[in-house]
């Protein structure tokens, strides 16, 4: 059992999509891009990789909070996200979205463990949903959520999984909770909520290093060991 696992059964467990369950393939600097140009603004070459390096070492973060940081004003940063979403969007309906191998049988193996599934994202819900509409997902997980429906805080915020945990109702104790993810931010946001599991993924956007800085409790290769680790944490209980 990794150090901090508690010994509560995991009956609710929060996943991340873009990086842990959903396969990205570089689409959000694609879409960046293209919303960075929308605004045009021409930054130097300098400028654009380091706003690029930017977007990568903050995955997992609110969408609109790493626009407010690029871009300075709230203005700016809201027309960056509108077309950021819109460019998202369309290569998602042009079938470039696809769920990483294993994964929905993870979740469907999750809730035959008569566990909760929540799916969780820093895109806005009309992202989101068209996500999991191209992986035809949509009724895949017991609850989906985006930053707005946790009062507009996404990540490194515990908001999102404490939202999980107050409108399901599936457990009495966040450490009965589980969150997994791809990013640091994803391990701040499940430490802050006071998870009893939570579980890095290597097949996203930080590598083990920075997961592990960030309080995970676990690091796994993907998210397909995610149902053997907590059936493992549960019997070492």
């Amino acid at each position: 059992m990794g150090q901090n696992d508690t010994a509560h059964h995991k009956r609710l467990v929060v996943l991340d999509m873009a990086g842990t369950t959903v396969a990205d393939g570089g689409l959000v600097e694609r879409a960046f891009l293209r919303a960075a140009d929308q605004l045009g603004i021409e930054p130097t070459p300098a400028d654009r990789a380091a706003q690029l390096q930017y977007v990568r070492d903050t995955m997992g973060e609110s969408k609109i909070s790493v626009f407010r940081h690029l871009f300075g004003t709230p203005e700016l940063a809201q027309q960056a996200n509108t077309a950021f979403e819109q460019a998202y969007g369309e290569m998602v309906d042009g079938g470039l979205v696809a769920a990483l191998p294993g994964a929905r049988e993870a979740i469907e193996e999750l809730r035959s463990q008569g566990r909760t599934v929540v799916l969780t994202t820093g895109f806005a819900r009309v992202t989101q949903d068209a996500i999991l509409g191209a992986l035809g997902w949509s009724d895949l997980a017991d609850l989906t959520l985006c930053p707005a429906d946790a009062g507009g805080r996404g990540r490194p915020f515990p908001d999102m999984v404490l939202a999980a945990f107050l409108r399901t109702g599936a457990v009495e104790d966040v450490r009965d909770v589980a969150v997994a993810g791809d990013t640091a931010y994803d391990m701040l946001s499940g430490v802050r909520a006071g998870a009893g599991v939570v579980a890095g993924v290597l097949t996203g956007a930080h590598q083990r290093a920075m997961l592990e800085e960030a309080g995970a409790t676990r690091v796994l290769a993907s998210v397909a060991e995610l149902p053997a680790l907590l059936a493992e944490v549960e019997a070492g209980a």
